[in-house]
């Protein structure tokens, strides 16, 4: 439990950081996945033999986890800059519910009713944050928004297609693939816009470092951990403090004070998001 507070924690400084780096989305995104590979390359090394069991349908989920996960960098990451941080991180935080449908969908997993409800709340706060984003003093706060609701709909690709996987691989080899595959998508991205790969100041490559090592290593490898040892409804819903953390880092460090119906927007939408967690044990 003390690890998963220092996980939510870690992971509620992403959208801080993304604001303050001046560097363009493609290449912010690679740098972090790249980073976050080079810090995990010597645990994932000591568990490679389970690599082995990676067949070509494994395989083929695997890149299609590290391609959604790069689409999600792009589109979230683009969000941060469009809307307020509380809306962003909030809207983006929507995953478990498109989880639960594209569950349901593809994977023989019924809904019951609990979830539907969750996922009805959780949706209808999205669309209250969105009727009230032009009240706030983000640049394209509709557009900001719309970004970060299909960030949320990516990551809940990339969970769908890693987890069978996850259930035959262990966690470091696994995620070694998967952050290898969105790190050559991301940078055949950057390269398709031109955006430079390398020459930044030394602020931006701390922040891509910090980027890494916060959210990347510190927040989602420990929480994965954390799967081991603590029930998952638990460490679903302790994720709904990532948007409250942001938010409060924003306003002490950004100065960036929320519009009342992006909080209130904000709680239909956590509230939904507990009720889905909690369903889907």
């Amino acid at each position: 439990m003390a690890a998963l507070a220092v996980a939510v924690a870690a992971v509620s400084t992403s959208a801080i950081l993304i604001r303050l780096s001046d560097a363009p989305k493609g290449p912010m995104a690679f740098w972090r996945v790249t980073f976050t590979i080079l810090l995990l390359s010597p645990l994932a090394v000591r568990r490679r033999t389970s690599l082995a069991r990676l067949g070509r349908r494994d395989a083929l989920s695997a890149v299609l986890a590290g391609v959604a996960l790069a689409a999600h960098f792009v589109t979230w990451f683009e969000s941060v800059d469009r809307t307020t941080v509380a809306a962003s991180v909030t809207l983006v935080t929507t995953q478990p519910a498109f989880v639960a449908v594209g569950a349901a969908l593809l994977l023989d997993e019924p809904l019951n009713r609990r979830t539907m409800a969750g996922i009805g709340v959780a949706l209808g706060g999205a669309a209250l944050m969105s009727v009230g984003a032009e009240q706030g003093a983000a640049p394209a706060p509709l557009v900001g928004n719309l970004l970060a609701l299909a960030g949320a709909v990516l990551a809940g690709a990339y969970v769908l297609a890693g987890r069978s996987v996850r259930q035959r691989v262990a966690l470091l080899p696994y995620v070694t693939v998967v952050y290898s595959v969105c790190a050559a998508a991301l940078l055949a991205y950057v390269l398709a816009l031109g955006d430079p790969v390398v020459h930044y100041p030394p602020h931006e490559w701390l922040l891509f470092l910090g980027m890494a090592l916060g959210p990347g290593v510190m927040g989602h490898t420990v929480i994965n951990w954390a799967l081991e040892h603590v029930e998952s409804a638990v460490v679903s819903v302790s994720l709904v403090g990532e948007p409250v953390g942001s938010t409060l880092l924003a306003l002490v460090i950004l100065g960036e004070v929320p519009a009342a119906i992006t909080i209130l927007g904000g709680a239909v939408v956590l509230s939904g998001i507990y009720v889905t967690s909690s369903a889907r044990r």
